[in-house]
């Protein structure tokens, strides 16, 4: 019986011991609140508020050529997209019928000299009154006056470029019946390289920070290698209705490139306007939307969950404009584990 007592015995021991063993392997969640984070401090710089901006490349000066006279399109000596030169013939109208206005006028002008040549041999016989010989004058006059201006519509009946550019569109097209003053041709004027343009739409505030000479930064998708140079050439005093921003357009230095007009690009308008802003690592931050955002400050070995304004994100940084102190200590690992309740160990 003894025996017996003996075997239960031993035969309880271990698990007495196995349950001594789990009940030490639950103590250390005791202290699971304790979260081991890595803090930083945060650091002040004097950032120049660059703006950031894109628009589309076009050119200082754009035009629509047309004829003066209406009729129908004889000759375009250019096709879209071509270059062309001052003073270059780019298109005619079909000159029959101006022809024959002209002959029209020069006959007419014709008559009224023998008219007239007539009634002065006339009024110096005392035959003609001074008010026909007057009268006579002032018919040839006239007539002079009308073959003058047919001859200067005449001359308009040809489109010479007016200066260097390139053809952006073709309107009308060879036997074409086009009215007075219809465009023909759309064409960007390039008289120099540096007539090329960024038109770009900004903000107001960033408007009234524009100022007309400014230097800026510009990078075209068509060149993703390059960068261009560029100052701010002028600024639209009223918004456009259409796109809800005020334009504002920057004159690029191209060298020998000629871009396309319609050519995307981004430009940094240097302001010249420094502020202070804070700058935090970018793994500090939880909760971001938009430029608002959350980030864990430390206090007395307990953590505060304060929200910062977002200026900027610049690669692994991030520029607060407000929300944290020079003085305050955020915390940059482990920050999804931790809320206002936990209390942390700080490890470097």
């Amino acid at each position: 019986m003894k025996s017996t007592t003996i075997i239960i015995s031993l035969l309880t021991f271990p698990l007495f011991f196995s349950c001594k063993d789990e009940k030490k392997e639950n103590n250390p969640f005791e202290s699971a609140d304790i979260i081991s984070v890595k803090t930083a401090s945060v650091e002040s710089l004097a950032f120049t508020n660059n703006i950031s901006v894109s628009g589309l490349i076009t050119t200082e000066n754009q035009a629509n050529y047309g004829f003066k006279i209406g009729g129908v399109v004889s000759r375009i000596y250019v096709e879209e997209g071509q270059f062309f030169k001052k003073g270059q013939l780019l298109a005619t109208l079909d000159e029959t019928e101006i022809g024959a206005g002209l002959n029209q006028t020069d006959l007419n002008v014709k008559k009224y000299e023998r008219d007239y040549t007539r009634a002065l041999n006339l009024y110096k016989d005392s035959v003609y009154t001074l008010e026909q010989l007057q009268n006579t004058k002032t018919g040839l006059d006239i007539a002079k006056k009308q073959k003058n201006a047919v001859a200067f519509n005449a001359r308009y009946a040809k489109i010479f470029a007016t200066a260097d550019g390139f053809v952006a569109r073709k309107i009308a097209n060879v036997g074409e019946i086009v009215g007075a003053g219809s465009p023909v041709l759309a064409i960007n004027e390039t008289t120099q390289n540096n007539n090329y343009l960024l038109k770009i739409g900004v903000t107001d505030q960033e408007w009234a920070s524009v100022k007309t000479g400014q230097k800026a930064i510009v990078k075209l998708d068509g060149y993703p290698e390059k960068n261009f140079e560029a100052t701010v050439f002028r600024k639209s005093q009223s918004a456009d209705a259409a796109l809800g921003s005020f334009q504002v357009e920057l004159k690029l230095k191209m060298g020998n490139i000629k871009p396309a007009v319609g050519m995307f690009g981004k430009a940094d308008i240097q302001t010249n306007k420094a502020q202070d802003l804070i700058v935090i690592p970018y793994n500090s931050l939880i909760e971001a939307d938009g430029n608002k955002a959350f980030v864990f400050i430390v206090k007395n070995n307990k953590v505060k969950r304060q929200s910062v304004t977002i200026n900027k994100f610049e690669n692994n940084k991030v520029f607060i404009k407000d929300g944290l102190q020079k003085t305050d200590q955020i915390v940059i690992s482990n920050s999804a584990y931790l809320n206002e309740q936990s209390t942390i160990k700080i490890i470097k």
